[in-house]
């Protein structure tokens, strides 16, 4: 009876995670077609990603930056669709559509001149790029594999930009969950954020109904878990704490709680945001996180909030979305 209940318990948790992914697409599609339309760069202005005083977002699914003085004034938009950015040290990733279900991740330049470009199957989600601008990252919903009732997970790549070699998944590295090498048809991926060194990492992994925080060596094609119930990581400018969406109560289908935890101690902070953030929060400095929530039409704002509890959220950007701190 207890082996027929964890069973059951593993099934449910995977028709949740199904749900959750059916409604994300969804919501990429409702996002899509309710967004503003972009602002106008004014005379003078010229969109750079170069290190700054700006914050990157989306506006109007358009690539655009604002002033961290006044983040709430008119943003300087550039002539590039992007449904996801990111950017460090003037290395950029634009993801963006070339039809409503085909997309490319574009490596940008400080001047938004395209280095490289290359198609992702599936609905993009994440998009980072560690602090060097050497590696980028990516994750999309896709389609097709057959462990899902409703045949929707994850796909997630990283790019070294410096040597051009790609892992278009995580899938393939070799696992080790909770000190033992482990293997499942269901891995799936997803928020990758980068180490200082450019060679490790952590993500977020999840099989058999259960998602873990895992720390990934890139060029040793290997994740070991940390810590479960830590989704969609961001680690802090000085490496010590990641922020990430907590799923209340274990369960993704009652939300997710903004939270910090410390590396050191692994202890866990809930943030002063009680809002459900589905999003992978971005840290502007070492004391703040700015994130993404949408209203109940779908359209997009960035909060911020302080990254140890205190304080209260701050709109921050509005009808923007996918906030980066560029210097």
């Amino acid at each position: 009876m207890t082996a027929l209940t964890q069973r059951t318990r593993i099934v449910l948790a995977l028709a949740a995670t199904a749900v959750l992914a059916t409604v994300a697409v969804g919501y990429v599609r409702l996002a899509a077609d309710r967004s503003p339309a972009a602002a106008t760069t004014t005379t003078g202005d010229r969109v750079t990603l170069a290190p700054g005083p700006r914050l990157l977002v989306v506006s109007g699914r358009r690539l655009a930056t604002v002033s961290r003085d006044d983040p709430s004034g008119p943003p300087a938009v550039a002539p590039l669709e992007c449904v996801r950015v990111y950017a460090a040290a003037g290395t950029g990733i634009c993801v963006r559509p070339d039809s409503p279900w085909s997309y490319h991740v574009a490596v940008l330049d400080r001047d938004l001149h395209e280095k490289r470009a290359f198609r992702v199957p599936g609905l993009p989600n994440r998009a980072r790029v560690s602090a060097s601008g050497r590696m980028v990252a990516w994750t999309t919903f896709v389609g097709g594999d057959s462990y899902t009732s409703s045949g929707f997970s994850t796909r997630t790549g990283i790019l070294d930009t410096r040597t051009g070699t790609v892992a278009a998944t995580l899938e393939k590295f070799t696992v080790t969950r909770e000190g033992r090498p482990y293997r499942a048809a269901d891995l799936n991926f997803w928020g990758v954020t980068f180490t200082a060194d450019d060679n490790r990492f952590y993500a977020t992994m999840s099989t058999a109904g259960h998602r873990y925080l895992v720390q990934g060596d890139f060029a040793r094609r290997t994740v070991r878990t940390l810590k479960q119930n830590v989704e969609c990581p961001s680690l802090s400018p000085d490496g010590t704490r990641i922020a990430f969406k907590e799923a209340i109560g274990s369960d993704p289908t009652r939300g997710w709680r903004l939270s910090v935890l410390d590396l050191t101690s692994m202890r866990v902070t809930p943030l002063a945001e009680t809002r459900s953030v589905d999003d992978q929060a971005a840290w502007l400095d070492n004391t703040t996180v700015g994130y993404t929530v949408r209203d109940s039409s779908g359209d997009p704002d960035v909060w911020s909030v302080p990254a140890d509890g205190s304080g209260t959220p701050r709109l921050l950007v509005p009808h923007a979305e996918s906030p980066a701190a560029l210097g």
